[in-house]
C-alpha cells in the first residue's frame, strides 16, 4: 500500500515540474554594450534630464549600462532611488560619471566638464550656436569627441524632433502662465483667462505662427479666449489655420493694424523665431507704452533678443518686471518650468535613438543609416562637420558622410 502512495505522489510531482515555472527575465548581454552616463546638469536653472526612470530601466533589459550622478533628476521630481530600483549605478563623484563612453545632457557642455571627458567620447547634448564659444569647441575637437547637437535631430517627417516638442510645451505653458499674470493673485487685472457668459473673453496676440504659436492658439482657444495671430508668412499662416482645425484672427504684419491690436490686447505672446542670430524685433517702445495698464507680455523669443523692444532676460527666480505698467515675463527657459513633462517628452525621442545605436552596432552605423541623426552630428571624431560653425571660427569643415566612409 506505501508503495502505491509513493507512486502515486511521483506522478504528481512529476506533472508539477511540467507546469510552467516562473524565472526571472534574462538582461541581454550584447555585444555592442553602451556604457551611458548622465550627469547632474549644472546650468542655471536646467531642471529637465534626458531619460526617465523607466526609459533607464528599458536600457539596461537591453543589456546596457547606464551610470547617473546623484540628483540628477530631482529638479524634474525623479529621486535617486527611483533610478537604483530601475538598475542605474548612482555616483556621488561627477567625474566617475564621465568614464561612461556616451554622455548624455541637456545643456551645452562646458569647460570644466570637457575637462573630465575622455578621448573618442561621445556627446549628446545641445549646442546652443548663439552662446558656443571657440574655447569649447577647440577643447572637444582636441579630445576627438564625436558630438550630437540633439535640436538638430530631425524625425522622419523632416521636423527638427526635440524643437517641435519643446515648442510644444512651451506655448501651451505660456498661456497658462499668461493666465497667472491676468490673476490678482500676482497684482494682474484681475481677469479670467477666456471669460464666462455674459462677460466678454480676454484678447491675446500671438507673433508667429510657428509650433509655439500654434500651441499656444490652440490652448487660448480652448479656453475661450479671443485670438490674433500675426506672421510674415502667408504659408505660416494658412498652415496653423487648418492645423488648428477652427477659424481665427491672422494677418500678415502690417503696423497699424498689428499696433492697433497690441494697444488693445490683454496679453501679448511674442513667438518668432530667427534661423540664425537675433529674433526680428517688431513692437516699439513706444507701442508698449500705450498698452492697458496690468496687461501682460510673454516674449517666448527673449533666448534671440525678443520680438518686444522693452524686453529683459528674467529667471525663474524673478520671472518678472514692469515696464509702462505692463508685466513682461521673459524667461528663455520655459520647459523647465515644467521640466517632469519636458523629460518624458526628450526622452520619447533620445530612447530610441540610444536603442538604434546598441542594435545598429554602434553610432557609426547609426549616422550612416539615419539622416536626421547625421544632420545632427557636428564634430565626428573630432574632425568639424557643421559648415555654419566652421565659418564662424573660421575652422576647416570635413564633409561627414566621407567621413564615416573612410572609418569604416
Amino acid at each position: 500500500m506505501s508503495s502505491e502512495l509513493y507512486s502515486g505522489f511521483s506522478d504528481v510531482a512529476r506533472q508539477a515540474m511540467m507546469q510552467p515555472q516562473e524565472s526571472m527575465l534574462e538582461v541581454k548581454n550584447k555585444k555592442n554594450k553602451l556604457y551611458i552616463g548622465i550627469p547632474k546638469e549644472t546650468s542655471f536653472q536646467e531642471n529637465r534630464i534626458a531619460l526617465t526612470p523607466l526609459s533607464v530601466a528599458l536600457l539596461i533589459n537591453n543589456g546596457h549600462e547606464v551610470i547617473l550622478e546623484s540628483n540628477a533628476g530631482q529638479a524634474a521630481n525623479f529621486s535617486d532611488k527611483d533610478y537604483s530600483d530601475q538598475g542605474a549605478k548612482i555616483v556621488y563623484d561627477t567625474k566617475s560619471v564621465y568614464e561612461a563612453n556616451l554622455i548624455i545632457k541637456i545643456a551645452p557642455p562646458t569647460m570644466e566638464e570637457i575637462a573630465m571627458m575622455k578621448t573618442h567620447q561621445i556627446l549628446i547634448s545641445t549646442l546652443q550656436l548663439s552662446t558656443l564659444k571657440a574655447d569649447c569647441l577647440h577643447a572637444l575637437l582636441h579630445k576627438k569627441v564625436t558630438a550630437l547637437s540633439f535640436e538638430h535631430l530631425r524625425d522622419e517627417g523632416g521636423s527638427l524632433a526635440v524643437v517641435r516638442a519643446m515648442s510644444e510645451i512651451v506655448g501651451a505653458t505660456s498661456i497658462l502662465i499668461a493666465a497667472e499674470y491676468l490673476s490678482n493673485i500676482f497684482d494682474g487685472k484681475g481677469l479670467m483667462l477666456g471669460g464666462i457668459t455674459g462677460v466678454p473673453p480676454t484678447e491675446i496676440v500671438i507673433l508667429g505662427a510657428g509650433t509655439v504659436g500654434e500651441y499656444a492658439a490652440r490652448t487660448a482657444i480652448s479656453l475661450g479666449a479671443e485670438v490674433k495671430v500675426f506672421d510674415p508668412s502667408i504659408y505660416k499662416l494658412r498652415r496653423l489655420q487648418n492645423n488648428i482645425g477652427t477659424r481665427v484672427f491672422t494677418s500678415v504684419v502690417q503696423p497699424i493694424v498689428l499696433e492697433k491690436a497690441i494697444t488693445t490686447c490683454d496679453v501679448a505672446i511674442g513667438a518668432m523665431r530667427a534661423e540664425d542670430g537675433r529674433s526680428p524685433c517688431i513692437v516699439s517702445e513706444s507701442t508698449v507704452s500705450r498698452m492697458k495698464p496690468n496687461s501682460v507680455i510673454i516674449d517666448v523669443s527673449i533666448d534671440q533678443g525678443g520680438c518686444f523692444e522693452t524686453s529683459e532676460v528674467t529667471n525663474h527666480t524673478h520671472p518678472v518686471f514692469r515696464k509702462y505698467d505692463v508685466i513682461h515675463y521673459c524667461v528663455p527657459n520655459i520647459a523647465s518650468r515644467v521640466a517632469r513633462t519636458a523629460t518624458y517628452s526628450l526622452t520619447n525621442i533620445f530612447t530610441p535613438i540610444l536603442l538604434d545605436i546598441g542594435e545598429q552596432g554602434g553610432l557609426k552605423n547609426v549616422i550612416w543609416q539615419k539622416s536626421g541623426v547625421r544632420n545632427a552630428v557636428y564634430i565626428y571624431e573630432g574632425q568639424l562637420t557643421n559648415k555654419f560653425i566652421g565659418e564662424r571660427f573660421n575652422i576647416p569643415c570635413k564633409d561627414l558622410d566621407l567621413l564615416i566612409v573612410s572609418h569604416r
